[in-house]
């Protein structure tokens, strides 16, 4: 039997804390489904939570590894991401491979998701831990009788030691929506992009590997089945209740989404995407 508990978290949620054979650890709250902290073996912890974040039911977790569901950010009717992050998931169960442990958690429509958002529905989100890794694997299924069409995203709260150390590889040539800028559509025409004040883009089909750099070292972010990646922070000027004010020095989003092309799924139809995360060793540059 693998080492795993539940036990309970702030603001009185339930939470599951994995534990691989070497030492890497993960912490997931059945509410929203929510990676909160991820600590590679023999490391340190990777995962912004800010120190204000509500934990509490109707309220999103700030920080961590939010799922978006089915709607990302006001691109739809709903409420802004859905409400994937803001429902109670189940636990399917905890399994140890070698020298990995995984968890798989789950989400199906209800009387309450139904009335926001008529379709039937199954989510399953896999976290796999291991090493210097973790793997979060969201898969999407059609339990209904009609097709439905859906964007989604891993909203990954990255930590860094300062946003003004932060560099990002693995962009350049691709087209973005700059959010920040009245969406405008541009080119990525730097190697390396540097956060300078707010930055809110959605990047099209980049690279399925990026490198973030800063001064805690190297992070690999990849991506499979996710079309998009969300690169986010509020900067100085941002007021949000539930972030300090120089919070925003201390993460970056690098996010694996679909947004630009909807998924349409079919009745039995399912879709999957998957981001890792991987901890390289510090840099000498």
């Amino acid at each position: 039997m693998p080492f795993e508990s539940i036990s309970i978290g702030n603001g009185g949620l339930p939470k599951i804390i994995l534990i691989a054979p070497d030492g890497a650890r993960a912490e997931v709250y059945l509410h929203g489904g929510q990676v909160t902290s991820w600590i590679p073996a023999n490391g340190e912890e990777q995962l912004f939570l800010s120190p204000r974040s509500e934990f509490k039911r109707q309220s999103a977790i700030r920080g961590g590894v939010p799922v978006l569901f089915p709607q990302f950010s006001v691109f739809g009717p709903l409420r802004k991401h859905g409400f994937a992050r803001l429902s109670d998931w189940g636990l399917l169960g905890i399994e140890q491979h070698a020298r990995l442990e995984s968890a798989i958690f789950t989400l199906s429509d209800n009387e309450d998701t139904r009335q926001k958002w008529p379709n039937g529905f199954q989510l399953e989100l896999s976290v796999t831990i291991g090493g210097n890794r973790i793997s979060l694997t969201l898969s999407v299924t059609n339990t209904g009788s009609r097709p439905f069409v859906f964007t989604t995203g891993l909203h990954t709260y990255l930590r860094v030691l300062d946003i003004s150390q932060v560099r990002i590889d693995g962009l350049q040539g691709s087209t973005y929506l700059d959010q920040a800028d009245e969406n405008h559509e541009k080119l990525q025409s730097e190697k390396l992009l540097a956060i300078e004040g707010e930055t809110d883009r959605i990047y099209h089909n980049p690279r399925p590997l990026l490198t973030l750099q800063d001064g805690l070292g190297q992070l690999l972010v990849g991506r499979r089945g996710f079309a998009d990646t969300v690169i986010w922070n509020p900067g100085a000027e941002a007021r949000l209740v539930d972030l300090e004010p120089d919070s925003f020095r201390s993460f970056v989003c690098i996010e694996s989404a679909t947004i630009a092309r909807p998924v349409r799924l079919s009745p039995d139809e399912s879709w999957q995407g998957t981001q890792t995360l991987s901890k390289a060793g510090n840099s000498t540059k």
